[in-house]
């Protein structure tokens, strides 16, 4: 037997009424029972030897996932030969290479942020951020199809790997998902 739509309409209205009610009495009883002042507490290592640790923690985080990003959509699809003109696959792969030198970039340019809060590897790192800040462009060059700017997000992430390892905070390759890809990070 059908139900006219009048009938229908107005349940659906009622439900939601009741829902957004209950859940507007539901917020006010929380807010009620709250006394005295709320303070937000930000987490922030007390000495600077657990300042170091956390630098070092986010450095390798960063630096690794820029390096897991250059080797799976950069370097490798070159070596494959996916770069070069007639290959199946050539825009895919020269799209996720153009994402993946961007987001190298940009982890890149955190992991240095990073590494400011140790002083051992903010010397370490020091003679490579030019070499850093002239990753900016190379995105635009992989999508071109230009081989040495393959070798040069190569080069520079091998640097800051060796650069955080003499810092003793080794970096091992750890490859990004599709959707931090995309996000940035």
């Amino acid at each position: 037997m059908p139900v006219p739509i009048r009938r229908l309409v107005v349940a659906l209205t009622l439900c939601c009424a009741l829902l957004a009610g209950s859940t507007a009495y539901a917020s006010s009883e929380t807010h009620s029972r709250d006394t005295g002042p709320v303070t937000a507490a930000t987490p922030s290592p007390s000495t600077s030897a657990e300042k170091q640790k956390y630098a070092k923690a986010r450095f390798v985080a960063n630096a690794a996932l820029a390096a897991g990003a250059t080797y799976q959509w950069i370097v490798k699809p070159w070596k494959e030969g996916k770069f070069k003109k007639g290959a199946q696959g050539r825009k895919a792969a020269l799209a996720k290479a153009g994402l993946a030198g961007a987001f190298t970039y940009n982890r890149l340019k955190a992991a240095v942020r990073n590494a400011k809060g140790d002083p051992t590897l903010s010397k370490a790192l020091a003679p490579l951020i030019a070499g850093i800040d002239g990753l900016k462009g190379l995105p635009a060059k992989l999508r071109q199809g230009d081989g040495n700017a393959v070798d040069t997000f190569g080069d520079v992430v091998n640097k800051v790997k060796d650069a955080g390892k003499s810092a003793g905070a080794p970096v091992k390759d750890k490859v990004p998902s599709d959707s931090q890809l995309t996000q940035g990070g």
